[in-house]
């Protein structure tokens, strides 16, 4: 089944459109997609055309394309299952929330918390990411826990926050508290980063960049060369007596 959702210019764009029934799974169940449009709920119909075409025997045969301007619409393939979603524009906070299944991707770029507290699927953000990028919700203590987040430009502050599992591969440079509180899974950062892995206990994390201002309370065990490269092994965070590992190419210590 392929389902084709265009969201119309409103004339109020800049009021956000909690659009968490827009998944796979809700079309799969033929439900009758309801949205939040500031403090009222509609029909998705009553902003966006939709049309359909086949009938799917499994959530994994629906195909969802989204076009139009869908920078303030948010919450896009919370808690979808199979399936796949793609989105041609920019795309509004927290899309592919708690997500245990199926295929998200992003031809732009994603607001904050892209992927949170996801525990499978791929999401594939061909633009960059804001705060929080498969992290946990403020005050919670597990951020992704399984599955795939890829992103080719660069992620805001606080990307991977609480993960415990699941592989992140960030093309760019990531912000400020990368991997902080990090528990588990596998983080890549191709460029640069900043304080990163703060509070670590377990899981690995790559820079191939500049770890600048370095946390003092980890432990150097040495050298080692990955993918061609030479890295600084760390161990840590110690604070935290932790067993993480960070690797980095090049880092300055925090003042």
């Amino acid at each position: 089944m392929k389902v084709t959702i265009t969201f119309r210019n409103r004339e109020k764009s800049f009021i956000p459109v909690e659009a968490e029934m827009i998944t796979p799974d809700a079309i799969f169940q033929d439900k009758e997609i309801i949205v939040g449009e500031g403090n009222r709920s509609i029909p998705l119909t009553q902003i966006a055309d939709l049309s359909v075409e086949g009938s799917p025997s499994s959530v994994h045969e629906v195909d969802i394309l989204i076009r139009g301007d869908a920078s303030r619409v948010k919450r896009i393939g919370e808690y979808m299952t199979g399936g796949s979603i793609t989105i041609e524009s920019n795309v509004g906070m927290h899309c592919g929330n708690f997500m245990s299944g199926g295929r998200i991707e992003i031809l732009g770029s994603a607001d904050g918390w892209l992927g949170r507290e996801m525990h499978g699927g791929e999401i594939l953000c061909h633009g960059d990411a804001g705060d929080y990028c498969a992290s946990g919700y403020r005050g919670g203590r597990k951020g992704m826990v399984g599955g795939s987040v890829e992103v080719i430009g660069s992620v805001g502050d606080f990307a991977c926050e609480h993960i415990a599992g699941g592989a992140v591969l960030i093309h760019g440079n990531a912000g400020d508290f990368t991997c902080a509180e990090m528990k588990g899974g596998t983080v890549i950062i191709l460029g640069d980063s900043s304080r990163v892995c703060a509070n670590m206990s377990a899981g690995t994390c790559y820079v191939y960049g500049s770890a600048e201002e370095m946390i003092p309370t980890f432990e150097k065990k040495g050298c080692i060369e990955h993918d061609g490269m030479a890295f600084h092994h760390f161990r840590g965070d110690v604070a935290n007596r932790g067993k993480g590992d960070l690797y980095v190419a090049r880092y300055t210590y925090l003042r």
